[in-house]
């Protein structure tokens, strides 16, 4: 065109616009402007569309700023751009300048939440979106449900679950919000649930697949995971495991110790399906190798691998380690990530641990000073319940909630209950050079125990006690937990960095291996 003597317009600059991608785009805003049409709305809008979708901010932004008029549509192109890179204060202050909102601006701010890590702040603002009568669609049940999930907010995610049942939505045609469902069900503790719908979805697809058989892996039932796998194999050569379906078998064959069905599956993937492992495999099979306390096997693993192993994978034989207390193979390990400057809070978490653990009391002097000196923190513990329809959270010693007094009431209550029962605590789990009287002081308030004090308060009698923790559940916690579940006849469900943990009359589906 630009060939022949035929001028572009505005409208033949803003449909080329919708196929650029960067380096086009900026191509065509340099014709924009050698034929005085950058201002033009139209074309304007398209720009910064074109620059939001390529990544480039700076310009997006910059072009945005300077238009004197923004349609709804450059508006949206520019939130949806703060959102896909974590510039989640800037979209939240333009979504509140907008004066008109639709369904796609709500999806922006409440995916940008859910995706960043926010599920507090997607859930309020989609509670915010019904109460303006705004209708979700598709895109918006599918954010919001993944937010419930990380929240572990089992009744609100039986609220969306109930308004897709009533709009017409249906899981049964609607495989994207069914696997949604079932994912979010899978986290929130109720596998029951989760089975449910995945058994009325229609023309289930690999990632409905993917979601169920993740499920039973992260709750320990492996059995039920291998079971549907081999299910999925026999359906027919149009469904076909994708990676991510070994990644999740072999996630249950790690949480239960199962190193042989874990190589067989391994080499499946390889053998008859043709798939490349990918870090995240190697990933498994480390996990599942240290576990099981054949570390050097692990070891010997990582340093065979056809790709390169990167800083979790390493963090996941570091824990073997901590684990199987391997001090010297941890320390090797620690010192290669320390000095490729790889090594993260966990690491130096970790390896901490290990010296406490060995009562090298100098060595952790050592560990904290690098940590300090390089800048990082360790993450606190976090854990959550969910009671009418609120997240609560709670962190070690916490004395912010309204009903601490009632609290930590129950806590001297359960207390009782576990001393007439011969429970001794665990002070081994308390890394710190203190004494016996301030490690038992200190186990008696750490977060899961304050959720559960408060689930105990809060709940009806014989309802199940969910629970969400962000690391690691201790050794005397789970103790605990086992002998409240049997005291009191309470299913306690804990999710913590790792898996799912169901207490049922004094037992764990763990099996006390985790």
């Amino acid at each position: 065109m630009l060939a022949h003597p035929v001028r572009p317009n505005a409208f033949t600059l803003s449909s080329l616009l919708k196929a650029c991608t960067l380096h086009p785009g900026r191509a065509v805003h340099s014709h924009a402007f050698k034929l005085g049409l950058a201002s033009d709305l139209y074309v304007s809008t398209g720009l910064v569309d074109a620059y939001a979708r390529g990544g480039d901010v700076v310009s997006a932004q910059k072009l945005f700023d300077t238009m004197p008029q923004k349609s709804l549509v450059s508006s949206t192109a520019m939130l949806t751009c703060y959102a896909k890179h974590g510039m989640l204060r800037e979209a939240r202050l333009l979504f509140e300048e907008m004066e008109v909102k639709d369904v796609v601006c709500w999806n922006v701010m409440i995916d940008g939440y859910a995706q960043h890590g926010y599920p507090n702040e997607s859930l309020l603002l989609f509670r915010r979106m019904m109460g303006m009568k705004v209708r979700p669609n598709e895109i918006t049940l599918v954010a919001v449900l993944s937010s419930c999930g990380q929240l572990g907010a089992l009744e609100s995610g039986k609220w969306v679950h109930s308004y897709v049942e009533n709009n017409g939505v249906g899981v049964r045609v609607n495989v994207r919000v069914g696997t949604a469902l079932v994912d979010m069900y899978c986290k929130c503790g109720s596998l029951e649930d989760a089975r449910k719908v995945f058994d009325v979805i229609e023309g289930k697809d690999v990632v409905a697949w993917n979601s169920m058989i993740m499920g039973y892996g992260i709750h320990g039932f492996s059995d039920e995971a291998l079971r549907l796998f081999h299910e999925m194999c026999c359906v027919g050569v149009k469904l076909k495991p994708s990676d991510i379906t070994f990644v999740a078998v072999l996630t249950a064959c790690a949480h239960a110790g199962l190193v042989r069905k874990g190589w067989e599956v391994f080499d499946l993937m390889k053998d008859r399906y043709k798939m490349e492992p990918k870090i995240e495999h190697y990933g498994c099979m480390v996990n599942l190798l240290g576990r099981a306390g054949r570390v050097i096997e692990a070891y010997d693993l990582v340093r065979s691998m056809e790709v390169e192993p990167d800083p979790v994978l390493w963090g996941t034989l570091l824990w073997a380690c901590r684990v199987h207390n391997d001090v010297s193979l941890g320390e090797e390990i620690a010192e290669f990530l320390v000095s490729n400057d790889l090594a993260s809070s966990g690491t130096y978490v970790i390896l901490s641990n290990m010296y406490a653990a060995a009562r090298n009391w100098v060595g952790v002097a050592k560990v904290r000073s690098l940590m300090k000196g390089s800048g990082v923190e360790k993450e606190p513990g976090c854990s959550s319940i969910e009671v009418d329809n609120r997240v609560h959270e709670f962190v070690a010693g916490d004395l912010r909630h309204p009903r601490s007094k009632d609290i930590y009431s129950m806590l001297e209550e359960m207390n009782g209950w576990l001393k007439a029962r011969g429970y001794t605590p665990n002070t081994d789990v308390v890394l710190h050079d203190i004494g016996e009287q301030q490690k038992e002081q200190s186990l008696e308030v750490h977060s899961e125990k304050l959720a559960l004090a408060f689930g105990l308060i809060s709940t009806s009698p014989g309802t199940a006690i969910k629970i969400v923790k962000n690391l690691r559940v201790c050794l005397d916690c789970h103790a605990v937990m086992k002998m409240v579940s049997k005291i009191t006849g309470r299913r306690i469900i804990m999710r913590d960095r790792n898996r799912f943990h169901h207490f049922e009359n004094g037992s764990c589906s763990c099996g006390d291996y985790w």
